[in-house]
């Protein structure tokens, strides 16, 4: 799948006729907050489905994360695969796997799946091994999925291979009965992003897909990465000077009431980054990475890695809490820290 994002010049479009009239005086259901600069992103190991028994507890598995992204405004999600080197994938080229499932690429395309508007997912993702059970996969229902009674400022699109009435530029499906024509002449299967109008009159344009954050206040889905490892979860982050505050869980962590006591408490930062360990930990993901072995980072030196070292459900009553349940509970716990940001 691909996406498009504008040059720095905009360029206007043209819509075909009847386009919005459906849309533009419906109620609004989502309400923007703030515009915002800021983002949080959660990183999750491989371990989390590879422990799952079947296909089916693995797809569940996937969605409850998804869930949780959607529902926390999660802004980033990382992969990195915390299993013995000798037991990762050599040479794995995701379009010419048709086996089993490969954890970080399982994990990789529902997730992206479960993000994308759902009328453009028929069209994004073909039928493949890792779809097989969809079917157990609740929806998200984000802004950017949108209803055909609703209306947004913005929405996402899907350029077509059929010309545009006009003849020329791009025709564009956004989920209404009507497409919309850019201007841009761009490849068919693309997703973008596009401002529209506030009355039947003006014309949408493309505009950048963080412009829906940094500028509407709307969360708009989240981007999803894998990493090789849980040290390059840091060194190979998408923004440009990384991730400015870090947190990691564990059972063996700090409370996070004493980690941050006060309850109104809010944290600075511009990129946040809550690292999730798998069945055995973020040790365990330590422990099989090789640049950490090297620096001499294993065991309980693991937390050097964070900011902080939080233990976010002290006296839990059970042996233990699965990743897809930690997520919810740690999330619960940490907003507070950027909901006033």
């Amino acid at each position: 799948m691909s996406s498009w994002e504008p040059q720095s010049k905009k360029r206007r479009l043209d819509t075909d006729s009847g386009v919005g009239n459906g849309i533009l005086n419906t109620k609004e259901r989502f309400k923007p907050t703030s515009a915002r600069d800021w983002t949080i992103s959660i990183a999750v190991p491989t371990s989390i489905i590879t422990s799952c028994v079947t296909r089916e507890q693995r797809t569940t598995a996937a969605g409850s994360i998804a869930r949780a992204l959607a529902i926390f405004s999660v802004d980033e999600v990382v992969i990195f695969d915390d299993s013995p080197i000798e037991q990762r994938p050599r040479n794995f080229d995701p379009d010419a796997y048709t086996g089993d499932i490969e954890p970080a690429h399982f994990l990789e395309h529902l997730l992206n799946y479960l993000e994308t508007p759902p009328f453009m997912r028929k069209v994004l993702f073909p039928i493949h091994p890792n779809l097989k059970s969809q079917g157990l996969l609740h929806g998200l229902d984000m802004p950017h999925h949108p209803h055909k009674d609703e209306w947004l400022p913005y929405r996402e699109g899907l350029t077509l291979e059929a010309p545009p009435r006009s003849g020329k530029g791009t025709a564009v499906d956004i989920g209404m009965p009507e497409t919309v024509t850019i201007s841009e002449d761009i490849p068919p299967k693309t997703r973008v992003t596009l401002k529209m109008p506030d009355d039947s009159q003006g014309k949408p344009e493309p505009v950048n897909p963080a412009e829906p954050r940094t500028e509407g206040g709307y969360f708009w889905g989240y981007s999803v990465r894998k990493a090789k490892s849980l040290s390059d979860v840091f060194t190979s982050s998408a923004y440009e000077d990384g991730y400015d505050l870090s947190i990691g869980t564990s059972e063996r962590g700090v409370p996070l009431s004493k980690v941050f006591p006060n309850h109104n408490q809010t944290a600075t930062f511009n990129h946040m980054l809550i690292v999730f360990g798998g069945p055995r930990g973020l040790e365990f993901a330590a422990m099989n990475d090789p640049d950490l072995g090297q620096m001499g980072i294993h065991g309980a030196r693991t937390k050097e890695l964070f900011d902080h070292w939080v233990n976010v459900l002290p006296n839990q009553g059970t042996r233990g809490i699965r990743t897809d349940e930690s997520l919810l509970i740690a999330l619960t716990a940490l907003r507070r820290l950027w909901d006033n940001s």
